[in-house]
């Protein structure tokens, strides 16, 4: 609605100016109503010693006087004047017309597998989930330094929508046969704990409740897991290469991948549906 009205006042300012230069009558009228209305002012001022509510009147009338050839111009000039008011209202009404219809950017439907093989895999036998981990590594010296709220997040794998668990454990296949174990961190996450994460600042995350996908079952967290520890750390080559390519397979199993993002989160994958964010 703010952006409306500044757009709206903005045009208007634009069309009221191009009048005054397009159409001498109008600026002669103009500049002859401002000129009465100072001179009105000063008589005024001079005045106010004697009779301050005559000069009022005075500065009323010529006001009004204003007002008066104003709305004669209007009456004799209706076509230029519809114009005009069309040319300022209808683009900023279609504007947020189309707005209102056009998807948000980024979130548009699901992407298709275009790999017949890749297609053919998740469209055939489904993939069970691996063992569960040890509680204690996500508890360790590392994760408490580097992500401590990955120790209270779930990670049951039949919260998650069905189609994402099956894109996730292929990607999960996929990266074994590359040399790259993978560990899920968190998978569905409740509004609840959506919000308190909110509220630790962007650092940990800019979406709120029902703003993030994971509230949907449709994002997970995952991280790797090698010699019996998980291995999150950027600074970690071997991991670095590793998110490279999980991000590559990611994306043509039709997710998407956190690493494109201006606050990469090279963990994070999601299948994106049109319409999901925001649903309660």
């Amino acid at each position: 609605m703010e952006l409306f009205l500044g757009l709206s006042a903005l045009m208007l300012v634009a069309v009221l100016g191009g009048s005054l230069m397009c159409f001498p009558a109008l600026r002669d009228a103009a500049m002859r109503g401002v000129q009465r209305r100072v001179e009105s002012a000063g008589d005024m001022q001079r005045r106010l010693g004697s009779s301050g509510r005559d000069a009022l009147v005075l500065l009323g009338a010529g006001g009004g006087s204003v007002v008066l050839r104003a709305w004669r111009w209007v009456r004799s000039n209706r076509l230029v004047v519809g114009l005009s008011l069309a040319a300022v209202f209808l683009p900023v009404v279609a504007a947020v017309l189309l707005s209102m219809t056009r998807p948000m950017a980024g979130f548009e439907d699901r992407a298709e597998v275009r790999d017949p093989v890749l297609a053919a895999l998740l469209d055939g036998e489904h993939l069970v989930p691996p063992p569960a981990l040890p509680p204690e590594v996500f508890v360790t010296a590392e994760m408490q330094s580097e992500r401590p709220e990955i120790a209270t997040a779930s990670r049951d794998w039949t919260l998650m929508d069905g189609e994402f668990r099956q894109r996730v454990l292929v990607l999960f296949q996929q990266m074994s046969e590359r040399g790259y174990e993978l560990a899920l961190l968190e998978g569905y996450r409740s509004p609840e704990r959506q919000a308190e994460l909110a509220a630790m600042g962007p650092n940990v995350t800019r979406a709120g409740a029902f703003q993030s996908y994971h509230q949907f079952g449709l994002a997970a967290d995952l991280a790797f897991f090698r010699n019996g520890k998980l291995v999150i750390s950027e600074r970690d080559a071997w991991a670095m290469e590793g998110y490279r390519l999980l991000g590559e397979r990611a994306e043509t199993l039709g997710l998407t991948w956190g690493g494109r993002w201006k606050l990469m989160d090279f963990g994070h994958v999601e299948l994106r549906r049109a319409g999901v964010l925001g649903r309660k």
